[in-house]
């Protein structure tokens, strides 16, 4: 279980917040064994991940919903997703100059992500990110918390990655059920796809199955 932290209030964030999101989300992403495989070069990472998430924060304030704290120490990026979105040849183009030479591992990323994502409509937690100075003290959950009580009133299922077992974990305190992990390559770092079901007589329903045309890496 959890507890959910009575001095934090969550909000929509603005592009106001921009500027003191950017660094939370960079330094938050850019350390472990993830972040270590997509920028090999420790003098880098932290360039690059700040370009990543400049675009990723533009893409969810424009095309999502990005959440924050009032103390602005963590932000969830979430999007609603139907069926299959459209395709979208910009996304590329940007992820490209966003990451520059470190890009074909950002796109292999996406690409397996996307391979495994459910094809029924849910909402999909593409980032979570907490500084690094306040990590462990609650700001993740009461992120996930205010997400899942507007979720719930819909009764809207959610999906997520976890790139790591302790993220996995958290997860799962939070009602999410873990699917079998999944790799970009036979030596990339593991990510768990995890489902937070409808709710239907009080019990969640289980993970969908798996995409038909995901196939693991050999």
């Amino acid at each position: 279980m959890f507890t959910t932290r009575a001095d934090l209030t969550v909000r929509q964030a603005t592009p106001d917040d921009v500027p003191a999101l950017l660094p939370v989300l960079a330094q938050a992403f850019s350390t472990g064994t993830v972040a270590e495989w997509a920028v090999p070069e420790t003098a880098d990472r932290t360039e690059v991940f700040t370009g990543y998430f400049r675009y990723m924060l533009a893409l969810g304030l424009s095309d999502g919903r990005v959440d924050t704290t009032d103390d602005l120490s963590g932000a969830a990026i979430w999007y609603r997703r139907d069926e299959t979105p459209p395709p979208d040849s910009d996304h590329l183009y940007g992820l490209e100059e966003a990451t520059g030479r470190y890009a074909p591992k950002f796109l292999l990323l996406d690409a397996m992500f996307e391979a495994r994502h459910p094809r029924l409509p849910h909402a999909y937690l593409a980032y979570l990110g907490v500084d690094p100075a306040v990590q462990s003290r609650g700001v993740g959950s009461a992120l996930l918390a205010h997400a899942h009580e507007g979720l719930d009133a819909e009764n809207l299922p959610a999906y997520l990655e976890a790139s790591n077992p302790r993220n996995r974990d958290l997860y799962a305190r939070h009602g999410y059920e873990a699917g079998l992990p999944m790799q970009p390559t036979s030596s990339g770092p593991p990510f768990w796809p995890m489902w937070r079901g409808q709710l239907n007589g009080g019990v969640r329903s289980s993970f969908p199955p798996p995409n038909p045309y995901y196939r693991r890496p050999r």
